[in-house]
């Protein structure tokens, strides 16, 4: 009788499979025939699991992950998170790993984020930071006021969403502390810039040369050909007063 039922569930989940999808395509648009409903039943599940786990929790410091600031400043390190079904109780935390230190990183504040836009209470335990992200648009942002030679080095923006199963990511902030900032030699973007003003300018000048030049001979064409045409005006007429000259003739007198 177990075997049965078994059996009878199993139809009715095959059944339901068949109902939702009999086949699946490739991406190349080739179509896969599959054995059985259930097999189908197993692809569809699979391929819905890895698009849900691929657009799961990401903690991001933006698209510069670096900052290079000066010895006594204050400086703000950026980190978002974000999740396409939301967050519940998520758990997030800053880490601190000094450039001479090749241990494990050193907490600087962490806190738990009950949903998104909700006040939270950070616990800070590194000196001269603060939390400004307050948790609007997702934002977990820390500052730091008068950053010495020893606050330099990476920083580690760690989260953990329990509504996905616990899934975690982590984004790295690399902060360089120097005496005071390089100055960028700018005498190859000089040149290049203006050896491109040079050959634009080149160009413009050969352009009004060749329209001028084009300009000048078609009015002297033009003025030719109305030479050309009053001179054959003149000769006509000439012609034609010599041929009626040349062609009467005086009558004779009777005697």
């Amino acid at each position: 009788m177990a075997t049965r039922a078994r059996a009878g569930s199993c139809r009715n989940i095959c059944f339901g499979a068949k109902l939702a999808a009999m086949e699946v395509r490739w991406i190349g648009g080739e179509l896969l025939r599959l054995g059985t409903p259930c097999t189908t039943f197993s692809v569809i599940f699979t391929l819905l699991l890895g698009a849900w786990s691929a657009h799961g929790l990401e903690m991001s410091v933006g698209k510069i992950p670096f900052l290079e600031a000066v010895n006594g400043s204050t400086v703000l390190l950026p980190c978002t998170y974000s999740s396409c079904i939301g967050i519940k109780d998520l758990y997030f935390k800053w880490e601190f790993l000094n450039n001479g230190n090749n241990g494990t990183p050193t907490k600087v504040c962490d806190s738990t984020i009950p949903a998104e836009g909700v006040d939270i209470t950070v616990d800070i335990t590194k000196e001269r930071v603060e939390f400004v992200g307050k948790n609007l648009n997702n934002n977990v942002s820390i500052l730091i006021w008068n950053i010495t030679f020893e606050d330099g080095g990476k920083y580690y923006c760690f989260g953990r969403n329990p509504k996905e199963k616990d899934k975690n990511h982590t984004a790295v902030f690399d902060l360089i502390v120097v005496d005071e900032l390089r100055v960028v030699d700018k005498t190859l973007t000089i040149m290049i810039a203006s050896a491109v003003g040079g050959a634009i300018a080149f160009l413009m000048g050969f352009m009004l040369l060749k329209n001028f030049t084009l300009f000048v001979m078609a009015k002297i064409e033009e003025k030719n050909k109305e030479c050309l045409v009053s001179s054959s005006g003149i000769d006509n007429t000439e012609n034609g007063l010599s041929g009626s000259k040349a062609g009467s003739k005086p009558t004779p007198k009777k005697k």
